[in-house]
């Protein structure tokens, strides 16, 4: 009987407690919206599964989870706490990546870089709540709609705040057709959203080989803080774009990115400890996170609006909201809200021309945030 009770005691269930049982709740909840709706399930899969995993109580006895040092989920675990993850998700969407669009019509690059005001705005929030300007950089980077580059800036940053920064950054992410086009609707007219575009130019294949290396040359030596991502990026887009590395293009933007983005969900939802998720930090966290991307669209929004006038040839400014970094969904929206005005309207090329200028913007702006405030 007293080796049955020990047995007992020593399960996980003797150990659960309130905020176990609800983060595996909310981690089950994640594999229904991945697997029975299928919505986005490459995410929510892993996370929804690390998660659950990651709440599961065990004996002090035993070394399982991402803090007890030399478990394998401690191990699988450094790679986002070491900010190893994301360069590498930043190789394989590189070489996924086609610049031509932003090449062929540089002008849209401008609504990448207005839609990080969101970034810098939410800073601001995240010090008037209480935050440490540590932790307030590493939640207005959930602004950029940038997955990847938030785990990076918080893990250095504010590691503390590592998980709930993690789900909201990505869980925007998913939610970008249901968070833009109300914002879309209120800040444009019927008229404004009819605008066609004129087709881009030809960009020839000079140009797209000079562009990643031009492109990391100059914003390593204005920010060198971005040389971690943006080189990456830059290095996976040129193994894509010189044609003679199309193997290496192909591992980089097939089996490599699908085996980090496995680990790095998986990692995400481990690290979503109960007695550390479930906590007031955590909502204001979600809040801001919320207001930063509002915020980052409809920046993009209104500065195309504000460049309108004084283009002889205007843009549509829907174009304004793909200026997060949530590639490709933000140009995808751009898309079907333009064709809900004019179904004979095709803005997807067009879009990615500032979502891709998004990517590198959010990048820059997490390298102003290291410079600045990392020790």
């Amino acid at each position: 009987m007293d080796m049955l009770i020990t047995f007992l005691q020593s399960t996980g269930f003797a150990l659960l407690t309130w905020q176990h049982l609800l983060m595996i709740l909310i981690g089950s909840v994640f594999l229904f919206l991945a697997i029975r709706l299928k919505y986005e399930p490459l995410l929510l899969v892993p996370i929804g599964l690390g998660m659950i995993i990651g709440n599961i109580p065990y004996p002090d006895t035993l070394s399982l989870g991402v803090d007890d040092e030399g478990s394998v989920f401690y191990f699988i675990y450094q790679g986002v706490k070491l900010g190893i993850f994301p360069p590498l998700i930043f190789l394989g969407i590189g070489a996924m990546t086609d610049f031509s669009s932003m090449i062929a019509n540089p002008k849209l690059i401008l609504l990448g870089a207005a839609a990080q005001v969101g970034i810098f705005i939410t800073l601001l929030g995240g010090l008037a709540l209480g935050f440490t300007v540590n932790q307030s950089a590493a939640i207005g980077i959930i602004g950029g709609a940038d997955g990847p580059t938030a785990i990076y800036l918080s893990a250095i940053l504010a590691p503390e705040m590592l998980g709930p920064i993690a789900i909201a950054a990505y869980s925007y992410m998913s939610l970008v057709p249901f968070i833009q086009p109300p914002i879309m609707h209120a800040l444009t007219t019927k008229s404004e959203r009819k605008i066609r575009m004129e087709p881009p130019r030809n960009v020839t294949r000079r140009e797209l080989i000079i562009f990643p290396i031009v492109g990391l040359i100059i914003t390593a030596l204005v920010v060198p803080a971005t040389m971690t991502l943006l080189g990456m990026l830059f290095l996976g887009n040129l193994l894509k774009e010189c044609t003679v590395t199309d193997r290496l293009a192909n591992t980089a933007r097939n089996a490599l990115i699908d085996v980090v983005t496995i680990l790095l969900g998986f990692s995400v939802g481990l690290g979503t400890l109960g007695e550390n998720f479930l906590q007031l930090s955590s909502l204001k966290i979600f809040t801001l996170g919320i207001i930063a991307f509002s915020i980052a669209t409809a920046c993009g929004l209104l500065f195309a609006r504000f460049m309108n006038l004084f283009l002889k040839t205007k843009i549509n400014p829907l174009l304004g909201a793909a200026g997060v970094s949530a590639v490709p969904q933000s140009a995808r929206v751009v898309q079907k809200v333009g064709q809900d005005a004019d179904p004979q309207n095709f803005l997807l090329m067009h879009a990615m021309a500032p979502n891709v200028a998004g990517v590198i913007g959010s990048a820059v702006a997490a390298g102003v945030l290291l410079s600045k405030l990392a020790q």
